[in-house]
């Protein structure tokens, strides 16, 4: 089938729709789309590794202008050790999500819907005191899983997040670390998921790839409708979608068609 013949089809479009809510809510609310995507993705039918391919390569432009945004911000130092515990992890995860292909899409589902639940409430109940400096011990333990998280279930953001929280960073240091983390992530995730499973990865990198022009314009719409409601009001609609998704995941077998 040729990549024309790809961009005819209506499962494309549904797939072009996804990217497009979770990149909205990620620019919108500044966290969450992997956790919009990957599940919306395998309730459309597509497998996890199609779900973070095609995530991974809607979030390049994004990830790109964050780093050069705020490259003032950056500590280079402080991004050796945690990028280098996330590449180190991200093929145990992928290795893993390997071995959980033979489980059921019922049951693929409840686990994504499992790990959804738990970043959104750990993330709604996680309030620590900011402080100039974290124990050793939660970066070693933070960073590696979210590489195993990230090459398991594609959503590695969550504990990164509260570690970042953490900190009495401002703002901007938070977000240029995030966007540091992600992108060194990127291409050797890409490359991982490729080599793992294969060309049937490659249909929906090339699909988010031609939509990235329309990725960028709801990126712009995000950014300006999160500015409009206000980070309070958008965080608690955000929480409530992501609850719902997760109990939609973890009720699966009532709400797949036999």
């Amino acid at each position: 089938m040729s990549f024309l013949e790809i961009l005819a089809q209506p499962a494309t479009w549904q797939l072009v729709g996804v990217l497009c809510l979770g990149i909205f809510v990620q620019a919108a609310a500044g966290f969450a789309g992997g956790l919009v995507i990957v599940p919306l993705l395998l309730w459309a039918g597509y497998s996890i590794p199609e779900a973070q391919t095609s995530l991974l390569v809607a979030t390049i432009p994004q990830n790109l202008w964050g780093v050069v945004s705020f490259r003032d911000s950056l500590d280079s130092k402080r991004l050796v050790w945690p990028g280098a515990a996330r590449l180190l992890f991200l093929p145990l995860g992928v290795l893993t999500l390997q071995w959980m292909e033979s489980f059921s899409m019922v049951t693929l589902r409840q686990i994504v819907g499992v790990a959804v639940l738990s970043a959104t409430l750990a993330t709604m109940q996680f309030r620590p005191r900011p402080r100039e400096q974290v124990a050793s011990i939660w970066s070693y333990l933070v960073f590696p899983l979210s590489g195993f998280l990230q090459g398991l279930v594609g959503m590695g953001g969550p504990p990164m997040v509260l570690w970042v929280q953490a900190h009495d960073w401002d703002t901007r240091r938070m977000r240029g670390f995030l966007f540091s983390m992600y992108l060194i992530s990127l291409a050797p995730g890409i490359a991982i998921l490729v080599w793992f499973f294969g060309s049937r990865v490659i249909p929906p990198a090339l699909i988010a790839t031609a939509a990235i022009p329309i990725l960028l314009m709801v990126t712009w719409v995000g950014l300006k409708v999160g500015t409009a409601l206000g980070t309070q009001r958008l965080r608690r609609i955000t929480m409530a979608l992501l609850l719902l998704m997760g109990l939609a995941g973890l009720a699966a077998p009532w709400l797949s068609p036999t």
